[in-house]
């Protein structure tokens, strides 16, 4: 495996999230900014941490990608992939080659993340007394979300079971300044995986405050939390950090907005994000406004369709279908219409969705009932409330009020459903189908000997 040191990535990373000017500062040439001047200091450590962020909200994570993936891999022949990108496409066709370009930046992003991640919490003492136990929380929450996506993308899905010996991505824990041998490690298991990333957000949600800006806090670990455990089908647990994350958030003044649509296209955070990747002119990557807008809003030529499968499943007069519009001769949503707007990780309305359905499982009613939960969600898109309820609704809601996010795939695996083909209606791929998983990139399998190669993708 291979990993661009700290110091490379340490002052890029910070341009590239808080749109620091060059003219500003007086550096020595990436390359040659030593170890030990890089995480020497407080104030160096911190830029070390916004380089981190910045890592996770590079197009190749959290800016885009890893929502796209999901879009591409779920199709469900509810949408069409038309665009010219090779990527995507073979994604969406369950085709990935191991050097698909997408799926080797992506890993190595998420790696470079990781190591940073690494490097600060290794030099912790470092760090003011007061900001020590901050700054260990966000480091352990950037690792634990890159983690958490690593796993569902190159591993089976937890629900598959086997999940001691299922193969995910290997996890590294110390900090990597230089290669050597020692760096080509195997593949850890996917409750390996799992159970690291939890060890890590459990912790970072102890230690971080309700309020630090537009970076993590209490409740958007609490939140992340709670889509883990709906994966690992710990219901309990997935409703009490859901409802953590609610009563938490809700008490700093977040909200469901009124108008559904106006939830999208922000350039700021609507009192229902809980969670945003900051986008502007300075830093405009977002994957999902290039690939799903179209050329009179700053996008590509309109690389993805909305089908009618998708569409018709709206109940008539829910303000759901006004994100649908004709653009460029086809149906697209207008989710991600607007440029140098913030992508969506994690909004309020999940959260209730979540809360509904591990309260329905398990036959409580923690913080609200389900039916509370579900009609809430409805009566903001001008639906009428239910006066009862089955977990297909619950789950039909769940997929309505998200789509276009990127959760239908992640929630068809934990549910054991299948997903369509988008070229054959007759083939479906089970949730488990190692074709919705991704390759170990070609890269990687050529410089570590130790890994091994998914199922489907040869040796």
């Amino acid at each position: 495996m291979k990993y661009n040191t700290i110091h490379i990535t340490l002052f890029s990373g910070l341009f590239m999230l808080a749109g620091a000017c060059t003219d500003q500062l007086d550096l020595q040439p990436a390359q040659s900014v030593d170890q030990e001047v890089a995480l020497s200091n407080d104030a160096n450590i911190k830029t070390a941490l916004i380089g981190a962020y910045a890592n996770l909200r590079n197009e190749d994570l959290w800016g885009g990608r890893s929502i796209l993936y999901a879009e591409m891999l779920g199709a469900n022949n509810e949408i069409r992939w038309e665009g010219t990108f090779n990527q995507p496409r073979e994604i969406y066709n369950k085709q990935i080659f191991t050097n698909n370009s997408f799926v080797t930046d992506t890993w190595l992003r998420g790696y470079d993340a990781i190591n940073i991640c690494n490097n600060v919490l290794d030099v912790i003492d470092r760090v003011n007394e007061e900001d020590q136990n901050r700054v260990r929380g966000e480091a352990l929450f950037i690792r634990g979300a890159v983690y958490f996506e690593l796993v569902k993308l190159y591993g089976l899905p937890y629900a598959a079971g086997n999940t001691e010996t299922n193969l995910a991505v290997p996890i590294l824990l110390n900090p990597t300044r230089e290669v050597t041998g020692e760096d080509q490690v195997p593949r850890n298991t996917v409750e390996d995986v799992y159970q690291q990333v939890l060890a890590d957000l459990e912790t970072a949600e102890g230690l971080l405050p309700e309020n630090n800006e537009f970076f993590a806090r209490n409740y958007v670990v609490a939140a992340l939390l709670s889509r883990v455990y709906l994966q690992m089908e710990r219901f309990a647990d997935a409703r009490d950090a859901a409802n953590r994350a609610i009563n938490l958030a809700t008490a700093n003044g977040k909200g469901l907005v009124n108008d559904y649509m106006a939830a999208f296209n922000n350039e700021a955070d609507t009192q229902e994000d809980l969670f945003t990747i900051q986008v502007n002119a300075q830093d405009p990557d977002n994957s999902m406004h290039s690939f799903y807008s179209t050329p009179e809003f700053g996008g590509r030529d309109g690389d993805v369709t909305i089908l009618s499968n998708h569409t018709n499943q709206y109940e008539s007069g829910d303000e759901r279908l006004q994100q649908f519009s004709v653009r460029a001769g086809e149906l697209r949503t207008d989710k991600w219409r607007e440029q140098f707007r913030n992508v969506k990780v994690i909004r309020l309305a999940e959260m209730y969705l979540t809360r509904a359905e591990a309260n329905f499982r398990e036959g409580t009613s923690i913080g609200a009932t389900p039916l509370e939960d579900i009609n809430r969600i409805r009566l903001r898109v001008n639906l009428p409330a239910k006066s009862n309820l089955n977990l297909e609704e619950i789950l039909q809601e769940r997929k309505l009020e998200l789509a276009h996010e990127g959760h239908f795939l992640h929630d068809t695996k934990r549910t054991r459903g299948v997903i369509q083909d988008n070229n054959t209606p007759t083939l479906q791929y089970s949730y488990d189908d190692p074709r919705l998983v991704f390759p170990i990139p070609q890269r990687e399998m050529d410089a570590n000997s130790a890994l091994v190669q998914n199922p489907g993708y040869g040796s």
